[in-house]
């Protein structure tokens, strides 16, 4: 019963907007930025929302997160108040939850009736849905009636919760009634989490006489250790560890830009600039999460920051690949006629990844629902197929290139960029196919503790490749090995200074060039040789 009412409400949240295009999507989440300061979080905000039909229920959903129990810590005399009683408590919050009925409903009421209306409201952990209902009582419906309650199994007019005494920790009903013809009803109160799970909250009543009822308010989820809902809790931490792994990378290239600045070439510029956006992206996500974490709402002006500069180096490393991948710098001085397409692609990609990471970041994480995320992703996934084509198509006509010309050291260079993009691409297939087998199996979220891993996974793998990168083109004394430079009759010489492994045959083809000097010196020693003879034989004439 319980997996039927939360796929329903997964698949009602944005069925309207699953139809639009990403672009307006974007444009529409941008102009709405400058209407709004904080975007709700584990604080679930609920605006005259309405109640939808289920068998025969009406429910609303309130929102799910996955929340560790509490726990007991120590408390100090510097703490305030406020923080000694949140210190290590787990706990969702009801703020002035307020469920208003229509006029008529409430004049329907009996005047002599203190309580005229149930609406209940029902923590339930994923494992426990099936006790929700009565499907233990063979039947199909979510509240209560009169044949069921016969045999005392539960109440009329109340969802059927199977509460196992020998079981503690099931699922939690909390109930407010309205009284006599009031037209709300208002719910203030305090949940404790002393158990660790992934929880959904549900507001239902039974009463058709309720219908159109509507509800507003929040509710604020809380881990112990902060609002930051328990799968990005780990993210935090790891984003913290990446700035640290930037920072780290930054300051060996830039030792390495400063020792050799005379012979920096225009590839260094580009590879510093991923650097820098990749040290600031790490930085602000990891400020956005501690600021979630101590407040419960997403500031919207970081949030916008840590999106577009994600989205601005995902841009830019795709093109730093693609144009190396051409030979740009190393093969040929400029990119030519192709500068254009290569921006334009630029350019879509930045739009189509900047849309998926606002609507990914702004909003109720857990309203998100899959259809959008269809919507999203692919056009995404299409752009970065797009890159992989381009790229490797590239990297064959260069590789080409480089072996005719028989540049040696910038063959093996590119050889060694190809092997690693090519484990980089295997290694993102398949773990897409772990990730698609994790969302298939895990549709409610059961495995929420594991979740991080998955775009943790993607960001490691860009810090990876982008390191390759600095090894693979580190700035030194002898720039040649990687710059371009006219393809002249020296350039032998020039890998024959880069390759000591490739001694001999070098050496042959020096002796092959002093041979060829040897034949020029002996022809024109014949031929002014030749011209004396014809001299002497005039005069003997």
């Amino acid at each position: 019963m319980m997996t039927n009412l939360g796929k329903g409400r997964l698949r009602s949240s944005f069925d309207l907007a699953s139809n639009r295009h990403f672009i307006v999507i974007s444009a529409i989440i941008y102009l709405s930025c400058y209407s709004v300061t904080h975007v709700g979080a584990s604080i679930h905000e609920y605006k005259n929302e309405t109640f939808i039909r289920r068998a025969n229920s009406f429910f609303f959903h309130g929102g799910s997160e996955g929340l560790y129990a509490s726990r007991v810590t120590s408390v100090n005399d510097t703490q305030t108040s406020e923080e000694k009683s949140l210190n290590g408590k787990s706990f969702i919050r009801f703020d002035s939850i307020t469920f208003r009925r229509t006029k008529g409903s409430a004049e329907k009421m009996n005047e002599m009736q203190q309580r005229t209306g149930l609406v209940e409201a029902i923590i339930v952990k994923v494992r426990d849905r099936m006790k929700i209902g009565g499907s233990y009582l063979n039947s199909d419906a979510i509240c209560c009636t009169p044949q069921l309650a016969k045999d005392g199994s539960c109440k009329v007019g109340e969802v059927i919760i199977h509460d196992n005494p020998d079981t503690p920790g099931g699922p939690i009903r909390m109930q407010k009634f309205f009284e006599g013809k009031n037209e709300e009803a208002t719910m203030v109160l305090n949940v404790d989490i002393n158990s660790t799970g992934m929880y959904y909250l549900y507001f239902m009543f039974c009463d058709p006489a309720l219908k159109d009822t509507t509800i507003s308010g929040r509710t604020v989820w809380r881990n112990p250790d902060g609002y930051l809902p328990g799968k990005m809790t780990p993210l935090m931490t790891f984003y913290g560890l990446m700035s640290l792994a930037y920072l780290f990378l930054g300051l060996i290239w830039f030792l390495r830009f400063v020792q050799y600045w005379k012979d920096i070439i225009q590839l260094h510029y580009h590879i510093t600039a991923v650097i820098g956006l990749g040290m600031c992206e790490m930085a602000l996500w990891y400020f956005e999460y501690a600021n979630f974490n101590s407040t419960g709402s997403r500031p919207m002006v970081i949030t916008l920051w840590a999106t577009t500069f994600t989205a601005v180096k995902k841009t830019v490393s795709r093109l730093l690949i693609l144009v190396v991948s051409m030979g740009y710098g190393i093969v040929r001085p400029t990119l030519g006629g192709i500068t254009s397409r290569v921006l334009l692609l630029g350019v879509t990609y930045f739009v189509a990844s900047e849309a998926l990471e606002l609507v990914e970041h702004l909003g109720n994480i857990n309203d998100f629902s899959g259809k959008v995320r269809l919507f999203l992703v692919l056009p995404v996934a299409l752009l970065d197929a797009c890159f992989i084509l381009w790229i490797f198509s590239s990297l064959s006509k260069t590789l080409e290139k480089l072996q005719i010309r028989r540049s040696v050291a910038k063959l093996e260079l590119y050889r060694k960029f190809t092997n690693s993009l090519a484990v980089t691409v295997l290694l993102s297939v398949i773990w897409i196919g772990y990730e698609l087998y994790f969302n298939a199996s895990d549709p409610l979220s059961e495995l929420w503790r594991r979740a991080w891993i998955i775009p943790a996974f993607w960001t490691l793998l860009a810090y990876v490749l982008l390191a390759v990168i600095c090894v693979l083109w580190a700035p030194s004394q002898n720039p040649t090995r990687y710059a371009y430079s006219e393809e002249t009759g020296d350039d032998l010489d020039e890998e024959a200074i880069t390759l000591t492994g490739s001694a001999v045959k070098v050496s042959g083809d020096l002796a092959t060039v002093l041979e060829r000097k040897e034949r020029k010196t002996s022809l024109a020693a014949d031929h002014v040789f030749g011209l004396v003879e014809d001299r002497e034989e005039d005069k003997r004439e």
